[in-house]
């Protein structure tokens, strides 16, 4: 691929100052883009950009504000294989699910330009209340104002489209920055913004590191920040913030259990899926598998077979299901953390190999509770397998996590299924499938250490958005 420059836009105008930030392919590590850099004075701009336009944005009618996402969906669309190359080469997503990922961001932009609505008053029922004789109150939700998105490495094209698309929608202007690990697909949704019937300023995506970074999360003139990302980061943009709304969408260690009577063809295809596809580089991997003890030998055996026949190596390449992690690093961390464990008295079923950033796919069984591999996030093609008696103690289990994004039951029993959604403290509790299960229309989001808020179109606008009280006293 020839090396491309890239500008970063600030309020909607492309500049290129400098070509700082060097964007390789994740699998041959040569260089494919340059992109621009923005220092404090560009962040500056883009704020003030964004400030101006508020009212603007406020004020444009839901039509053109469905108007502009559909034309971005569509722009996307008549590039989609332009796209799914770019994810692969600077994510190293194998282009199977690169594709995928193009055709869930047009579902979202679909769902987000369907959520244009122009504002409303919702009547109020103040009769039980003594005090609300003679008035009448409703409440309409208004924009927030300005807001900083800040997109992962993992899913640079969807994620971004689970941010701009609900910031459109219900009105707000927006500031985008993407990692700096994967920022040159949002710097080509970036040139369709451009095209698009947006008010001035409305808009700005950058790169941004050290101080200029720090702005998006600190400066009172942006209203709401939503963060996508890594927990340290996440917890640390939190204490910062100051009075500013923050969505944060972090990491888990996510479990998936199978009970007795589990419909085992379909659980391990699914659970092969969720721990080992695109390496294991997803908040809601499975990392943690839960066997009722009368089927754990059977679901050993046959989930290791079926590792077995997984393709780890070139993402260009249709079969191949794991393709480099994101850079060298994360991958000797997490040979480390699986070496850790075996030395820690763990046995493993299926042991991988380390090439570089390539990982090919392990399985353990008998890891310690206190170990990384079981207690912290992999985010990495790994996966453990334990047992247990009593479907309460494994859902006791799950809880001493830190973590509470999202949990899978594959179980035939509704009871035992009501009885784990009830008890499992997770943002999200899927029954009879993984937990990387994901439906961009549904509420996203995690407790304890895995974040605030929900994304998904019309969550996303809830935070986006503020009620305001009419009260009148009828004359």
């Amino acid at each position: 691929m020839p090396v491309t420059t890239h500008p970063i836009h600030i309020a909607g105008q492309a500049t290129q100052p400098n070509t700082d930030l060097e964007v390789h392919d994740k699998f041959t590590g040569e260089p494919i883009a340059l992109c621009a850099v923005a220092d404090t004075a560009a962040v500056d701009q883009a704020i003030r950009g964004g400030a101006v336009a508020t009212k603007a944005m406020r004020t444009l009618p839901a039509a053109a504000r469905r108007d502009a996402i559909g034309a971005l969906k569509d722009a996307i669309a008549d590039r989609h294989e332009e796209f799914a190359q770019t994810l692969t080469a600077e994510v190293g997503k194998p282009i199977i699910f690169a594709r995928a990922e193009v055709d869930r961001t047009l579902d979202t932009l679909r769902l987000s330009a369907e959520a244009c609505n122009d504002p409303t008053d919702v009547p109020l029922s103040i009769q039980g209340s003594p005090a609300g004789a003679g008035y009448e109150a409703t409440t309409r939700r208004f924009p927030i104002g300005l807001c900083s998105l800040i997109t992962p490495f993992n899913f640079p094209l969807n994620l971004l489209a689970h941010k701009i698309g609900p910031a459109i929608a219900a009105g707000c202007p927006f500031i985008c920055k993407p990692s700096e690990k994967t920022p040159l697909t949002t710097m080509l949704v970036a040139d369709i913004l451009a095209t698009l019937d947006l008010p001035p300023g409305a808009w700005s995506i950058i790169n941004a590191l050290d101080e200029a970074r720090d702005m998006l999360t600190t400066d009172p003139r942006i209203r709401f920040l939503s963060f996508t990302g890594s927990g340290d980061v996440g917890w640390n943009l939190r204490a910062r913030c100051g009075s500013k709304r923050i969505a944060l969408e972090l990491g888990g260690n996510a479990a998936c259990i199978l009970d007795e009577g589990a419909d085992l063809d379909y659980a391990i295809e699914r659970i092969a899926l969720g721990a080992y596809s695109q390496a294991g580089q997803s908040c809601i991997s499975v990392q943690r598998v839960l066997c009722h003890e009368s089927i754990l030998a059977l679901v050993r055996d046959r989930l290791a077979d079926r590792i077995a026949t997984i393709k780890a190596g070139d993402p260009r390449d249709e079969s191949t299901w794991i393709g480099p992690m994101i850079d060298q690093a994360a991958a000797v961390r997490v040979e480390s953390w699986i070496n850790d464990a075996i030395s820690n008295g763990a046995k493993a079923i299926v042991r991988g190999s380390r090439t570089g950033s390539l990982v090919t796919p392990s399985l353990l069984i008998n890891v310690a509770p206190d170990q990384d591999l079981n207690c912290k996030e992999a985010f990495g093609p790994v996966a453990t397998l334990g047992a247990f008696t009593d479907l309460d103690r494994a859902i006791e289990q799950i809880n001493r996590s830190e973590f509470g994004l999202q949990t899978g039951l594959f179980t035939p029993d509704t009871d035992r299924a009501r009885r784990a959604y009830e008890s499992l403290e997770m943002g999200g509790v899927v029954i009879n499938d993984i937990p990387t299960t994901r439906i961009d229309s549904l509420p996203y989001g995690g407790v304890k250490a895995s974040g605030l808020g929900r994304e998904g179109v019309t969550w996303a606008m809830e935070s986006m958005t503020e009620p305001r009280l009419l009260l009148t006293r009828k004359s």
